[in-house]
């Protein structure tokens, strides 16, 4: 072999397998600080996307787990709330059997009707004012449109607002019409109020939205008739419309025709959303408890979704949950009273039938605990799985690491070495030149 100077071949070899093993043991280093084999996409592009992919699975699951049992805490709040309800209808057997024996006086008679007619009106507070995480729990129930008449649209004076109370949570439907008199012009406009049923609902954010709508239609038609300006604002159900500007010192407003009418709210349902992150594994469980109020104690939604059959497969196992199951019509105790022997026995038998419903409404709340029980539980055995299989995965074989490790820590003190030979050897030309 030739001797020469110009180019340190050997040398460059060793620097070159010498730059490797620093790398290789940099990464090794890295999988054993980390834990995880995969820490760039370098390391292993394909693991890497399954990896990710699992994470977010594994996250949506953790989450799903959560929403069920948030779902299965607002459904016991109802069951808590129904329990008191038939606390309550017991003492009113009590009342009605005690009122129904014949020997009260006028005035004992008198004070158990009181104390029924009490009892009603706190199942009523129940259901208007339980609430979960500031959501209502029971609905007001499907009920019978109660009309809004010219005389529920009120001016108490000149330039005072127009007023009207609605129940919140209604739907508005039919029209109104506004007239103004009194003023520098007449005017009048008809208003659809079912395009602001807003008005009525017991969101405030929502009421005020449909307020603000009100008002920009009232502005362009009857204020551009009358010149006033016209503002509508919405507090605890009672709509207000107050003139300004223009003639309103003396306006007087009114409805002069009326064919508007709101309705209770049906049973709406709370949807609980469960994921896997994908749009196959996604479900939602309509959870829906009913209504409760004096005329609708132990109505229940039908067959709600939280209730009925679902299927769910996990690591090829299949598992059935839930329950269909109809609607309860309810029971209504307005109108009972315990002021006569007669109607302390009709009243007995109504509050029974209350009895039985709340319990019926109680069953369909139970399953629907179950489902949601059942379906967090899915979600949590599932999640279990995904991250076993991302651990699987991305985990560092500590094992291997510390094998790869001693060698690359060898390999790097005999690159070393083998450099400095290779530069050793290129100084034998110099014992040529002595």
């Amino acid at each position: 072999m030739a001797l020469g100077v110009l180019n340190n071949i050997s040398a460059v070899y060793a620097e070159n397998d010498l730059n490797q093993t620093q790398a290789s043991l940099q990464t090794t280093l890295q999988q054993l600080s980390s834990g995880s084999r995969i820490n760039s996409g370098a390391d292993d592009a394909a693991g890497l996307s399954i990896a990710d992919g699992l994470a977010a699975n594994s996250a949506a699951l953790d989450q799903s787990s959560s929403n069920a049992s948030a779902g299965v805490g607002f459904l016991q709040v109802a069951d808590g709330a129904l329990s008191q309800v038939t606390n309550l209808l017991n003492r009113a057997v009590t009342l009605a059997t005690e009122a129904g024996g014949g020997t009260l006086s006028s005035s004992q008679m008198s004070a158990a009707d009181q104390e029924y007619q009490d009892i009603l009106t706190q199942i009523g507070t129940i259901g208007n004012t339980t609430e979960y995480n500031g959501i209502q729990v029971f609905t007001s129930g499907t009920g019978t449109a109660t009309n809004l008449t010219d005389a529920d649209f009120t001016q108490t004076a000149k330039s005072d607002p127009l007023q009207v109370t609605l129940t919140q949570g209604d739907t508005l439907s039919g029209s109104i019409t506004i007239s103004s008199t009194g003023g520098t012009t007449a005017g009048s406009a008809i208003i659809n109020l079912g395009s602001y049923s807003g008005l009525a609902s017991e969101d405030q954010a929502t009421a005020n939205a449909a307020a603000s709508a009100l008002s920009t239609a009232l502005n362009s038609s009857l204020g551009a008739a009358t010149g006033s300006t016209y503002t509508v604002s919405v507090a605890a159900g009672v709509v207000s419309i107050t003139p300004s500007g223009g003639g309103s010192a003396n306006e007087v407003l009114s409805v002069t025709a009326s064919n508007a009418a709101e309705t209770p709210s049906s049973a709406t349902a709370v949807n609980i959303y469960t994921s896997d992150g994908t749009s196959g594994g996604s479900y939602n469980y309509g959870v829906t408890v009913g209504s409760l109020t004096d005329t609708s104690v132990g109505t229940s939604a039908s067959d709600s979704a939280a209730g009925s059959e679902f299927t769910s497969t996990v690591d090829g196992v299949t598992g059935d949950g839930g329950t269909s199951a109809g609607a309860g019509a309810g029971t209504s105790l307005t109108g009972t009273e315990l002021t006569s022997q007669a109607d302390a026995e009709a009243a007995l038998q109504t509050v029974t039938n209350a009895i039985n419903a709340v319990a019926y409404q109680r069953g369909q709340v139970g399953a629907n605990i179950n489902t949601l029980t059942a379906a967090s539980n899915i979600s949590s055995s599932e999640e279990t799985n995904v991250e076993s299989a991302q651990n699987t995965i991305t985990q560092t074989d500590y094992a291997a690491a510390t094998s790869n490790l001693s060698k690359y820590e060898i390999l790097t003190q005999t690159g070393i070495s083998a450099l400095a030979q290779a530069n050793s050897t290129e100084q034998m030309v110099t014992k040529l030149l002595q």
